[in-house]
């Protein structure tokens, strides 16, 4: 293309393409679900403080308490239907999914609800507004990809992983985090969590320390999240090994 132009021209064309694909790495517009929660507050920080990140929509039933030039809320009440805001969705690059509940005490109709149901309505949506988004979900390890296993948690959670991954976005990566430690003042909504962490945290650093890939924290979800929009990954079910190789890319 070229090879045709003089020395001084072909030094302005490589400078434009240059300074726009650089301007379009640096403008990425992204969406996040469960921003309340501890990994999806890690993600919401992680990509405030992101400097290829120009936009972050947060979707949400409550306001996240955060004020941000970057930052815009929309507050919606019913997962199960986003037909009437469709139209907010649309320009995006990415979305990191963070919205998930703990399965204890619930019926399974109940889990698939907010498990599978919210997770799909959203993604078909923003595959219909943003074909060439990635679509970014945190699941949990453990998460049985068969569909028939004996967790009911785990097989929701396969059968939400193998649907997204079948829906046809540009790309889409499953976090399967494990272990997590949360850093930058988070603190877990679960109370059951955060009593882990208030006094067994020394357990979860022990673990961390004897086996360093299988405890992740929330700043590696998030920066880990943010790489797979940019720059892909070889699997698209990633490990707390890979989330940890992933975040440091």
């Amino acid at each position: 293309m070229l090879c045709n132009t003089s020395k001084p021209e072909r030094f302005i064309l490589k400078s434009y393409f240059y300074h726009n694909s650089l301007f379009i790495t640096m403008n990425k517009k992204v969406i996040i679900t469960g921003a309340t929660g501890m990994v999806g507050k890690g993600v919401l920080l992680e990509c405030l403080d992101h400097e290829t990140i120009s936009k972050v929509l947060v979707i949400g039933r409550n306001a996240v308490g955060t004020e941000h030039p970057k930052l815009k809320e929309l507050i919606h009440n019913d997962f199960s239907d986003f037909s009437d805001v469709k139209d907010q969705l649309k320009g995006y690059d990415g979305c990191f999914y963070c919205l998930g509940i703990s399965a204890a005490g619930l019926k399974e109709e109940e889990y698939r609800k907010i498990t599978y149901d919210y997770t799909l309505a959203l993604a078909s949506i923003l595959l219909e507004q943003n074909p060439g988004m990635t679509f970014n979900y945190v699941s949990g390890q453990g998460t049985d990809s068969t569909e028939k296993g004996r967790m009911m948690w785990a097989r929701v959670k396969g059968k939400t992983e193998n649907d997204l991954l079948k829906l046809g976005f540009n790309d889409a990566y499953m976090f399967r985090p494990g272990m997590i430690i949360p850093l930058r003042g988070i603190k877990s909504r679960t109370k059951a969590y955060q009593f882990m962490y208030d006094y067994f945290m020394w357990l979860v650093k022990l673990i961390k320390f004897f086996s360093p890939n299988s405890v992740v924290n929330t700043t590696q979800i998030g920066l880990a999240t943010i790489n797979a929009m940019l720059k892909g990954y070889g699997k698209n079910v990633l490990t707390p090994g890979d989330i940890i190789s992933l975040s440091n890319q």
